[in-house]
């Protein structure tokens, strides 16, 4: 076995490093999602990546520039998927000036539009459909060093402004207003999270698909939420649980030969049915108070 695992590991060691890089960017960033309760948010971008996708493939056709595969148009349908999955982040962010309509409005709205336009706009093109099929569904595993390098930058950038800026962060995740009382620039900074957000999540979808990548971002934070109940440790055990998960998932996947992604995206998804269940035990457990002292029997003198 050990054998097998080395030579697995010379050949997929790129897919694998790339896999487990992704998990803690994605768990980093979106722990600040869980936490102001916009998970859907992750799917809604990843969505209007993928329209970025479509909008490139479908203007490729229209000027003649057929090819079997978004990679045959060099790194134009890259660009778009990570120029759209940055203007969704900003449309749900709280923008100066206010508006009618809720995050989650929008959220929805950016998660329809993109879904459908994206298949309208690639239903006419012989291999457009099933480019975008490919995205939702692709695993790790066309990884190369250069997203190994470009996923470690990300997340050590990420992991770093965070240790840096962890109190200012908090504050303003937890209780905008309070921060925007106490001097924090919310309108600079909102929309600057959602930017970064945005830019993680159009590069992690290029290289691991839509499911990878929205397990990750909100597997593990919620795993981590269910454990810890505040925001800044979740920042450490969310990216434990996405490597963790990672790891044996590709290991497991690849002795029973199985798709990588969904191993450990299926992992997570019972790491957090774990987290749920301990923590509904526990309320269980504190809901039966046994009594100080012995009930007393009145005697008689």
């Amino acid at each position: 076995m050990m054998e097998d695992l080395v030579l697995a590991w010379e050949l997929f060691r790129d897919a694998w490093l790339s896999g487990v890089l992704i998990g803690v960017l994605l768990s980093l960033v979106g722990v600040i999602v869980v936490a102001r309760g916009q998970i859907f948010l992750g799917a809604a971008i990843a969505q209007a990546s993928t329209l970025g996708i479509a909008v490139a493939l479908s203007l490729g056709a229209w000027l003649g520039l057929a090819a079997d595969s978004h990679e045959g148009f060099g790194a134009f349908p890259s660009v778009l998927a990570v120029v759209f999955s940055v203007l969704a982040a900003v449309a749900t962010s709280r923008l100066p000036g206010g508006r009618r309509e809720s995050r989650e409005a929008v959220t929805g709205w950016v998660f329809l539009f993109s879904a459908s336009l994206s298949v309208l706009l690639v239903s006419f093109s012989p291999h457009g459909l099933e480019e975008v099929h490919k995205l939702l569904f692709s695993s790790v595993i066309a990884a190369t060093t250069i997203d190994v390098v470009l996923f470690l930058g990300l997340a050590a950038v990420t992991g770093v402004a965070i240790a840096t800026l962890h109190r200012r962060l908090l504050l303003l995740v937890v209780d905008p207003v309070m921060a925007s009382a106490v001097g924090v620039r919310v309108g600079v900074w909102d929309p600057a999270i959602s930017i970064w957000l945005g830019l993680c999540v159009g590069l992690s979808l290029e290289t691991s698909g839509l499911l990878y990548t929205f397990g990750c971002l909100v597997l593990p934070p919620l795993v981590a939420k269910n454990i810890v109940r505040e925001v800044w440790p979740m920042f450490l055990v969310a990216p434990a649980v996405a490597v963790a998960a990672s790891v044996v998932g590709f290991l497991v996947a690849h002795l029973i030969d199985v798709p990588h992604a969904q191993v450990a995206v299926a992992l997570q998804s019972a790491a957090l049915l774990g987290a749920w269940c301990v923590r509904w035990l526990k309320g269980m457990l504190a809901g039966v108070t046994p009594p100080t002292s012995p009930p007393r029997t009145s005697a008689a003198p």
